[in-house]
């Protein structure tokens, strides 16, 4: 057997030859996976021949023959001397002539998402590497029998989506009053030699989806368009029927479309009506084109004319519309995911609520000593046994994430001690930039009605507002989660808005989610917003870390929103898993009206937070941990806690971990096992795989001698594999 080739002269195992890291071996992969028309099989890896984790350079499988069969399989040539670890994913091939830029192009539509990827060991011989050595084929997602399977994030393509709520349409005509009437979004590319080309979706049944308009071109496997409905049972998106879906009053509709030449797309809808007895075919009424020019924000609203086959106007179709592009110039790794990843021991986790809590309220006594959103009341935090800290990000004007909660400050317009409401000017955070905001004296909303600055140890850095998102991801203890709350305006029912003229929405979250992304490291992190359409941009964008939808639900302290998705927690649920987020975090206020709204939550397999200003109470803390929710958001800390050890339960965590890890590499050393019995070295080093992704997930590398630690594990474990050959 082979060795890695990375050890000392002096320690090297006398078993291998130098030119062994040129030789390769035949490895066939075989899986068992359900696609439709159009999809493909990949596997992907941790070497230059599976891609090294790239979805962009994975293998493509080959399907069997027998049209009955689900069978893929390839042969790929692994180096020899390496593990090899592995996903398969289904995706879209887009063939060069096809994509934007005339290289080829993988879209991942499902992948695997085990905690521990698939493997093939170059001690074979003493780890059972997988069924497809005794001639069965793997299952896709099915990993040490359990079966984890998500679906795929934004690699090139675009994700439009249609959203219909608030009776959106309007029939001008009363024959169409009270008659059930049905709705089919197509997508049309309007580049192909200026043809009216409809290019038609995934679907069995094409040549009947729209058998009443001229179709001129052959349909095609790409765009993608699939529809969902807030509701139980169809929730989850899912491919249209063949003449689309009969709107009832109240619904919350989303089409959801899969485009690679956004600015060449132009959405078909066309409108059915359904006659009352069901042996009739639906009869087209009429149609609306939505068109590219129509899109030219992240996110906005179009109202466009309903079309009779007459070519006269019969009503009107109103739209709310989000685009969701790519991060730009940043591929997403599929190594490992933490998107749905939530450990059963992670229950009643204490959040500190803006680190050490809120410091503006009317209340003095509910009040932080230590400014929120700061470096100072983060540490603070953590010192006192918070699990994570939640924080507040937006933009300032020169594109730097900071934390700050509200979107507007005061800044004050003259040099004078005592300063009034007049001397004070109300700007966005936005329009200013991260030194205007660090060198002005700012002032929040409520400091400004007294003139009088409730915090005066700026001079202190750790103590200064505005503290950058890379600042406080390299500073705070890396065993504190975060769970950073993304700001973005929202717009309430009456029409107004939180914010007027954003930033472009697609910029704004690229930004941040890179810094994250670059700069996390292994911390646990949690991302959320009220903004439902942000909690599915952000998932849409990566496919690393998990997110959660912040939601009043009913509530009488806040004025409520525009979109339904926020007005009650049912609908929260049925978002989550509509946009295949990790959970929802629900205000207190809502849950102590009706408790069995957790049990709801929970039992639909969600993880449940909880905000609030009712949560900073003892008790009240105590009955949501008795409720089963898996986090309590609140202030004061320092005061409501109630852990004897003042540590997040990520460092617990790791140190347990870590020293698993250590006592399993030491028995490999050793060869025998602390009764003096051998150790099965292959067992030995599967559970030392197992531990060391443990070890990974929790943050196990204390701090303090990580390094340290690493290199003891190094040095046992090269020992070991030359005592087992």
């Amino acid at each position: 057997m082979t060795e890695t080739a990375n050890k000392s002269p002096d320690t090297r195992c006398k078993c291998i030859k130098p030119t062994m890291k040129y030789l390769r071996r035949d490895q066939i992969f075989r899986v068992k996976a359900e696609t439709i028309p159009g999809e493909s099989v990949f596997v992907v890896g941790n070497c230059e021949e599976l891609g090294n984790w790239m979805s962009s350079s994975a293998v493509r499988l080959s399907k069997d023959d027998d049209p009955e069969s689900c069978l893929w399989s390839c042969c790929v040539k692994l180096p020899q001397n390496q593990d090899v670890e592995f996903r398969y994913f289904v995706g879209v091939y887009i063939e060069p002539e096809i994509a934007n830029d005339g290289a080829k192009q993988i879209i991942v539509r499902r992948w695997e998402t085990s905690i521990q990827p698939r493997n093939i060991r170059i001690d074979a011989e003493d780890v059972n590497i997988g069924e497809e050595e005794m001639g069965k084929p793997d299952i896709f997602g099915s990993v040490q029998s359990i079966t984890s399977i998500e679906r795929g994030w934004l690699t090139s393509e675009t994700v439009i989506q249609l959203k219909l709520f608030n009776n959106p349409l309007q029939l001008w005509k009363k024959r169409y009053e009270g008659k059930k009437i049905s709705l089919k979004v197509t997508p049309v590319n309007l580049a192909r030699n200026r043809s009216s080309e409809t290019v038609l979706p995934f679907s069995e049944n094409i040549d009947e989806s729209m058998d009443t308009h001229d179709q001129v071109d052959a349909p095609e496997v790409w765009p993608l368009t699939e529809i969902a409905v807030m509701n139980e049972e169809k929730r989850k998106f899912h491919l249209q029927e063949q003449f689309g879906h009969i709107y009832s009053e109240g619904e919350f509709v989303l089409f959801q479309i899969c485009v690679l030449q956004l600015e060449s797309m132009a959405y078909l809808v066309d409108f059915y009506l359904h006659n009352s007895t069901e042996e009739d075919p639906p009869t087209l009424i009429g149609f609306s084109y939505i068109l590219p020019s129509v899109l030219r924000k992240s996110e906005g609203q179009a109202i466009v004319p309903v079309t009779s086959t007459n070519h006269r106007p019969i009503g009107q179709l109103t739209v709310e519309y989000l685009v969701v592009q790519p991060i730009e110039n940043f591929s997403c790794s599929m190594e490992e995911t933490f998107s749905r990843m939530w450990k059963p021991s992670w229950q009643g986790l204490d959040v500190g609520h803006r680190g050490l809590g809120t410091s503006f309220k009317l209340e003095v006594q509910l009040c932080s000593d230590i400014r929120e959103n700061t470096i100072a009341s983060l540490k603070t935090a953590a010192l006192h046994g918070a699990d994570l800290v939640e924080f507040d990000v937006q933009l300032s004007k020169d594109l730097v994430p900071v934390l700050y909660h509200d979107f507007h400050v005061c800044i004050a317009m003259k040099r004078k001690q005592n300063l009034d409401i007049n001397d004070k000017l109300q700007l966005p955070v936005k329009e200013l930039t991260l030194e205007q905001l660090q060198l002005l004296k700012v002032y929040h909303l409520k400091e400004s009605t007294t003139g009088i600055s409730k915090f005066n140890n700026e001079d202190h850095e750790d103590h200064q507002p505005f503290p950058t998102l890379q600042k406080v991801l390299e500073v705070v203890d890396p065993h504190v989660g975060f769970n950073i709350e993304i700001k973005w305006t929202m717009q309430l029912q009456d029409g107004s808005y939180e914010l007027y003229n954003p930033f472009d929405l697609n910029m704004y979250l690229d930004i941040m989610l890179k810094v994250v992304l670059q700069h996390a490291g292994h911390r646990k992190i949690v991302f959320s917003c009220f903004h439902p359409d942000v909690c599915t941009m952000i998932r849409l964008k990566q496919n690393k870390y998990p997110v959660m939808f912040l939601t009043q639900g009913v509530t009488k302290k806040y004025a409520p929103y525009h979109d339904p998705r926020t007005h009650s927690i049912p609908m929260a649920v049925h978002h989550a898993h509509n946009a295949c987020i990790l959970g929802i975090n629900v205000h207190t206020e809502d849950v102590l009206r009706d408790s069995t709204q957790v049990k709801l939550a929970l039992d639909s397999g969600l993880i449940v937070f909880c905000w609030g200003d009712d949560n900073n109470c003892s008790s009240t803390i105590k009955h949501l941990k008795n409720l089963g929710l898996h986090g309590i958001i609140y202030d004061k800390i320092d005061k409501f806690g109630t852990k004897e050890v003042k540590e997040s339960i990520f460092l617990v965590e790791a140190r347990e971990a870590q020293n698993n890890l250590l006592n399993v590499v030491q028995k490999m050393g050793s060869g025998h096992s602390s009764t003096g019995v051998p150790v099965d070295v292959g067992t030995t080093r599967q559970t030392l795989s197992t531990l060391s992704v443990s070890a990974h997930n929790t943050s196990a590398v204390i701090s303090d001698g990580g390094g340290a630690f690493e290199s003891t594990i190094k040095e046992i474990g090269k020992d070991s594999q030359c005592k087992s050959k």
